[in-house]
């Protein structure tokens, strides 16, 4: 007798179908489409970053050898490595792409009263980009080096809960500092910035729009002091000068003034410059907040270790788009879960235990709380605040 639904069923029902649905429309999703849908394909890739699923006849072997459950698991066509791999084909990239961002929308909400470390009522924003690397002579679309290819992914991440806001995924070459002519600056926020990204026409955008940055210096940065304001170096703030650029260029690009703090960071020994247009936060704020910026550093190793996105199912461009934003969609929602339950264990915890347990009938809430809270969680690297 089939009774409850499995661990897999219980998961997707925290997916808002309604809205995948005006996805599929905007795209046209559904044009010619009889049997395999764009939920089952999107079914179907969930169910591999879950499972770890290594290629299309693993997806296929695995999902094949539960037949009689998949109705119940939510699929309505007939699960084949050639309908999947012609879907991940042809099927718009950009309905998952949107659809994750939904999903971005609701957890953002979950997740916005969430402790930041630092003292701060603006939201702040940390902005970068990873490198997947890739085989040229299957991904020729992925130009990076003459003969290297690579994707980026360009990522704009909310510090509170480590959400990550916005996604852009290009090829190798496009460089980081291009990404932020399509970032949408929300008024009042502060952005942070590695050193890659000094462009001071690009930050006095920022600057203009009413927002705030902060950016580490190069090593090479020529200015000008206009005067000095008290530094607190006890807490290893060397120096805290109000500035404006040197250089004919420069001025051009930055017309108004800088603030430049330097800040010893004792625990690494290393000494840092920041520059930013925040005339009021205090210096070691300042450091602090470019500090909490490891957050998308980690962000980053993690899915690329427990989700699949270095293995890819298909070698086209939209084939490795829509893997990315789905396995983006699955680590999303398993975070809105894990604040929906009010769940007390990692988020790479939970992919462990749903891993082996997705045609399992139990409650979701009872296969999550299995581990106690006394109970050791062992991971290989720190993790994010989130997880």
């Amino acid at each position: 007798m089939n009774v409850g639904k499995t661990a897999f069923a219980q998961l997707m029902e925290f997916l808002p179908q309604y809205e995948f649905q005006k996805c599929v429309e905007r795209y046209q999703g559904s044009y010619k489409i009889k049997s395999f849908s764009c939920w089952d394909q999107f079914l179907c890739m969930g169910f591999a970053q879950l499972t770890y699923r290594e290629s299309l006849r693993d997806i296929q072997a695995c999902l094949r050898g539960n037949q009689q459950k998949l109705y119940h698991m939510g699929f309505r066509g007939n699960v084949s490595r050639n309908t999947l791999a012609h879907a991940n084909q042809v099927r718009d990239w950009r309905i998952y792409a949107d659809f994750a961002h939904v999903l971005i929308g609701q957890a953002r909400i979950l997740y916005a009263n969430e402790d930041l470390g630092v003292e701060l009522k603006q939201t702040a924003y940390a902005f970068d980009a990873t490198t997947i690397d890739l085989c040229l002579s299957l991904f020729p679309w992925a130009q990076f080096r003459q003969r290297k290819g690579a994707i980026k992914l360009h990522t704009l991440m909310d510090l509170r809960g480590s959400i990550p806001t916005l996604i852009f995924v290009t090829h190798g070459k496009v460089h980081e500092v291009n990404l932020l002519d399509e970032l949408i600056i929300e008024p009042g926020a502060i952005y942070i910035f590695d050193r890659g990204y000094l462009d001071f026409a690009r930050l006095y955008k920022i600057h203009r729009a009413g927002a705030f940055f902060i950016i580490r210096a190069k090593s090479n940065f020529r200015f000008r002091r206009l005067y000095s304001q008290k530094a607190d170096k006890a807490k290893g703030v060397q120096a805290d000068q109000i500035i404006e650029l040197h250089g004919f260029y420069a001025r051009k690009d930055y017309p108004d003034r800088l603030r430049r703090i330097r800040y010893y960071d004792a625990e690494k020994k290393k000494r840092l410059i920041f520059l930013t247009n925040h005339f009021t936060l205090p210096a070691f704020t300042i450091a602090e907040l470019f500090r909490c910026r490891w957050k998308i550093e980690l962000f980053f190793k993690w899915v690329k270790q427990h989700l699949r996105i270095k293995a890819f199912y298909g070698t086209s461009e939209n084939a490795v788009k829509t893997q990315i934003w789905i396995a983006i969609s699955v680590y999303v929602l398993v975070a809105i879960v894990k604040k929906e339950l009010k769940v007390k264990v990692s988020l790479y915890t939970m992919l462990q235990i749903l891993s082996v347990s997705l045609f399992e009938k139990t409650p979701i809430l009872q296969l999550l709380s299995q581990i106690q809270p006394d109970e050791k969680e062992t991971d290989s690297f720190n993790q994010l605040k989130l997880l």
